[in-house]
Formats: C-alpha cells, sequence, structure tokens
C-alpha cells in the first residue's frame, strides 16, 4: 500500500508530524519501534507509585500550548516550580524576583567571588530580556496569521522587530559555557556549580537562559506521559495507521518505499524520519541509487553523521519512599536540582573522564581507578530531583513517595563497564553512591526505600534506539555540529538531500527537546503535504 505520508519514530516529532499531516487530508502511516509511542517522554506505574522515564516536566516555549490549541486539544497540567541547592542550602524559584535569592546562595557558597556572581548574574538578567523576546509571544507558525489581523498588526509585527535584533545576541553567545564562564570568574567550584547542570559544550545563550527556562515549566495531570497520550489520541482519531513493535529497516528513496523488520514493503509520497538519524542513512542502499549525484550526497551525509556522537546521557534512579509527600514538600518543590558538594565536579568530568577511559585498552577497567571516579563523581555533580506526587497527589500511594532523581552520565564509561562484565556492580554502587548523596537532604532516607530500579544511558539507547542514548540530539563539544541550530534557519532543518524525505526531532535542530521536536514535527509535516 502507499501512503501520501510515512512517518518512522512515534515520539513528540513523529506525533506531530502524524497530527498535522493527517490534518491536511493525508492519508499516513506511522511506524515505532517500540510497543508504546511517545519516544523519550514516558511515565511508568509500578506499585501504584507513577515515575516518568524520561521528560520531567514540559518546556512551553511559546510553542507546546499554542500547538495543542491549534490541534484543538486541550492538556491538563499544573505549573511545575523549581528549587536549586546547593549542599544545605536550598531556595525556591517561582518568579523572575528568585533570581535575587539564586544571587545571594552563591554568595553564600562562594563569599570570596560575590563580584564575579553579579558579572554572571548580570549576564543572566540580560539573557532572561533575550528570553522574553524569544519565547514572549506564541509562535507564529501556530497562528493564522492572515487571517487574525489584530495578532498579525498588535503582537507579531511588534515582536519580528525586536526579534531581528535579540537574535543577532543570541548567535553571538553560540560558544560553550565553559569558555563563558572562563571569562567571568576564576572561582572553579562557581563555575563548576552552574556549569554542571549542562550537557558538555552547551552553548552559552542556550545555559545561561536556564533560570528562564525554569520559570516555563509546565506539569501534566497523569504524568509527562499525557502529554504524548493526547496526541496518540488525536492521530488515532484522524485515521493515522499505527504500527507498533515495526522498526523500519530499509529505505528506497528512488522507489520511496520503506521496508519494515518483517519484509512488509510500504510506498509513500513522503516520508518524515523523527527517528535516529544515523539509522535512516545505514538503511539506504547507495549502491542501488543510480543517480549518481543523488547517491554520492546520501553517502556524504551517511559518513559525515558517522563521525558525530550524541549529546551526554542520563543515569536515572527511580526511589518508591515509605514517606508521606508531606515530608518532602517542606523541604523542597516537586522539582530540585541540588548539589550535594559545593566542588562541584571541577575537571572530573572532562579531563578526569578523558583519563579514566584512556587507561582502557579493550580490556576491563582497573577496579581501583573506575571506583574513585565513580565515589567522586557522584559525590560532587548535580542531580534532578523530581517527586511526581508533589505535582499530582494520585501519583503515589496514600502516605508514601516517589522520587526520580538523575545525573548526566556519560555513554561510553557506561559501555566499557558493560563490556568489561560489571555492569550489575555498577547499577548497584551508583544506586547507593546517588541515595547517600541526596540523603543530606532528606535524613534517613535509605531506610525507608520500599524499591528501587535505574535506567543507565543504555537503557536509553536500547529503548529509543537514539545514538549512544542521547536525550536532546548531537553534541555540543564536537567542532562540528551536523544540523541547523540558528532560529532564523529553523524552517530548513526539516531538509534532506534526498527528495520527498524530510528529518524532524531532537537531530534535525540543535539543541534538540520537546518544544523543537513539535515544532520540527509540524515543518516537516508541512512540507511533506506540499511534497516538497
Amino acid at each position: 500500500m502507499t501512503f501520501d505520508v510515512v512517518v518512522v519514530g512515534g515520539g513528540a516529532a513523529g506525533l506531530t508530524a502524524a497530527a498535522y499531516a493527517a490534518r491536511a487530508g493525508r492519508s499516513v502511516a506511522l511506524f515505532e519501534r517500540q510497543a508504546r509511542l511517545g519516544g523519550l517522554v514516558q511515565s511508568v506505574e509500578r506499585d501504584g507509585f507513577v515515575f516518568d522515564m524520561g521528560l520531567r516536566a514540559v518546556e512551553n516555549a511559546g510553542i507546546v500550548l499554542p500547538m495543542l490549541e491549534e490541534l484543538g486539544l486541550r492538556l491538563d497540567y499544573v505549573r511545575s516550580p523549581v528549587s536549586i541547592g546547593i549542599e544545605s542550602d536550598l531556595i525556591r524559584v517561582d518568579s523572575h524576583a528568585s533570581l535575587a535569592d539564586y544571587r545571594d546562595l552563591l554568595v553564600r557558597t562562594y563569599p570570596g567571588s560575590a563580584a564575579d556572581v553579579d558579572r554572571i548574574m548580570a549576564l543572566i538578567r540580560r539573557i532572561m530580556k533575550d528570553m522574553d523576546v524569544l519565547y514572549g509571544i506564541d509562535n507564529p507558525l501556530f497562528k493564522d496569521v492572515m487571517r487574525d489581523r489584530r495578532y498579525l498588526f498588535g503582537t507579531l509585527l511588534p515582536w519580528m522587530f525586536r526579534f531581528v535584533f535579540t537574535i543577532g545576541r543570541i548567535n553571538r553567545m553560540s560558544g560553550p559555557v565553559e569558555a563563558l564562564l572562563d571569562e567571568l570568574t576564576d572561582d572553579d567550584g562557581l563555575k563548576s556549580i552552574i556549569g554542571q547542570h549542562f550537557f558538555k559544550g552547551t552553548p552559552a545563550f542556550f545555559a545561561m537562559s536556564y533560570f528562564s527556562v525554569y520559570l516555563d515549566y509546565l506539569y501534566p495531570r497523569g504524568g509527562t506521559a499525557a502529554l504524548m497520550a493526547l496526541l496518540e489520541g488525536h492521530v488515532r482519531e484522524r485515521g493515522v495507521d499505527v504500527r507498533t513493535e515495526l522498526p523500519i529497516v530499509v529505505v528506497d528513496p528512488v522507489a520511496r518505499t520503506v521496508t519494515d523488520r518483517d519484509g512488509g514493503v510500504h510506498g509513500y509520497r513522503s516520508l518524515v524520519w523523527c527517528a535516529d538519524l544515523k539509522a535512516l542513512y545505514r538503511a539506504i542502499d547507495t549502491a542501488a541509487i543510480a543517480d549518481a549525484r543523488l547517491a554520492g550526497a546520501v553517502a556524504a551525509r551517511r559518513e559525515e553523521l558517522e563521525a558525530c556522537g550524541g549529546s551526554d546521557s542520563v543515569l536515572s534512579l527511580f526511589l518508591s519512599v515509605d514517606e508521606p509527600p508531606e515530608t518532602f514538600a517542606a523541604i523542597s518543590e516537586g522539582h530540585l536540582f541540588y548539589s550535594p558538594d559545593a566542588r562541584g565536579l571541577g575537571d572530573l568530568h572532562t579531563r578526569g573522564l578523558e583519563a579514566l577511559l584512556a587507561r582502557d585498552e579493550g580490556g576491563p577497567l582497573p577496579d581501583g581507578p573506575l571506583r574513585a571516579y565513580l565515589d567522586a563523581y557522584f559525590a560532587r555533580t548535580t542531580y534532578e530531583i523530581s517527586i511526581p506526587v508533589l505535582k499530582d497527589p494520585a501519583l503515589a500511594p496514600p502516605g508514601k513517595t516517589g522520587l526520580i532523581v538523575s545525573t548526566l552520565f556519560d555513554y561510553t564509561l557506561t559501555r566499557r563497564i558493560r563490556e568489561a562484565g560489571g555492569y550489575d556492580d555498577f547499577r548497584e554502587t551508583a544506586a547507593d553512591a546517588m541515595t547517600a548523596a541526596i540523603e543530606p537532604l532528606y535524613p534517613g532516607l535509605g531506610a525507608k526505600v520500599l524499591s528501587r530500579f535505574m535506567a543507565t544511558p543504555l537503557t536509553l539507547e536500547s529503548y529509543t534506539g537514539n545514538t549512544e542514548g542521547a536525550i536532546i540530539g548531537w553534541a555540543f563539544d564536537g567542532v562540528h555540529k551536523p544540523a541547523v541550530h540558528q532560529m532564523q534557519r529553523v524552517a530548513r532543518s526539516v531538509l534532506t538531500p534526498m527528495p520527498g524525505v524530510f528529518q524532524a526531532g531532537q537531530w534535525a535542530y540543535s539543541p534538540g527537546g520537546v518544544p523543537m521536536a513539535f515544532l520540527t514535527g509540524k515543518l516537516a509535516a508541512e512540507r511533506a503535504v506540499k511534497g516538497r
């Protein structure tokens, strides 16, 4: 059977592309390798506890809610305020005024660097003003601009003049956040405690805008997967042919067909690829493409992508705790970023990690250096702690609380540990160390844990098929970025060298994330509907 549009990948981008293509009246098939749609945005229930497996909250970014409104969907959600803590000192972030509290927290922690803190705060305030411009209106791509004249003349046109000036400043801050912090302070602890919130090499503007992002978080009632369930229901109602547990393994851009794992061949007029981008180019037999120019372009793109790595991945610990939610609500909001040691990681996750990996030449990693590294890492890293029941009381049994404790973690190191036969021991060691690291916040936590389980970068790689278990696309620390990374060029991010083939999701635009997955999903669908 031939479909007008075939979508591969049932995450945020794929569901969006399918929704918009079906909305345009096209026949659509959606293929997903897993049994469930939603990609990284999953929630699971265990013994009455609901845990969010990927996303901990949703950033609106002027995209998510306007897109749902355009599709005629309503998401039941609450605001998801954030707390920030260093050692025993915590603040709550609920407004722009909280920036003053954050400044005071940093000065209390690093009293000798007060002037540096003030320089950093001045930069964050300036960036927050730029963010107010960038996301200050609902994204015009989700508005019927020509029919809504009030929006066009009263909102969009005045905003565009501000946007033109703002985007220049944003583009000038595309260098790594580590280099920016080096310019602002010599205090290694201060640099670490700010920088380790982010992926290595994160663009400076994206990183330093995080305070605005915290204020933009919302949380769907029922868990973050409720957002994906809303979209899934919509695409099914629109008649999209949804095929789960059926990965696409062959793509023929000349015949315009895809072949699934079971050997089924499906024709398309347009293809929207929302899965791992390396998998797309690996699925194409360039030798079978008679057009030498097209074959060369596909081969060149494949070679380019194979040389690129994914962003940092995440290690997540899920705890069922015999303690009422009120205990945790008295300490922080339901979304907390906590650093147990004011020294931060320093160069442990850069030169320290590189030195550790260099010791292994194919054999097992030595227990001594590896254990020392892990002990130091888990004691000094920054943790993202999500407590779903503080946002939705239905997400844990009465009188009990579920905690999700996450930290950035290196995929290559995790893979080496598994290859050396120490994977199970690593997971137990990590779970113990992560619990101990946050226990100063929650005295006696370890003794109150009813059950626990863990997801590693390898878990994410296995489930999503994402290169190196990445959660926001391509790595930032490489010299070459294989995706569009300037907002004014986002419309071109969905293009590929192949006629009728488009891309969307975290691999299409850098940095990725749910808002950009939605945006590129819509842009790709619009191209697919037009066939160009």
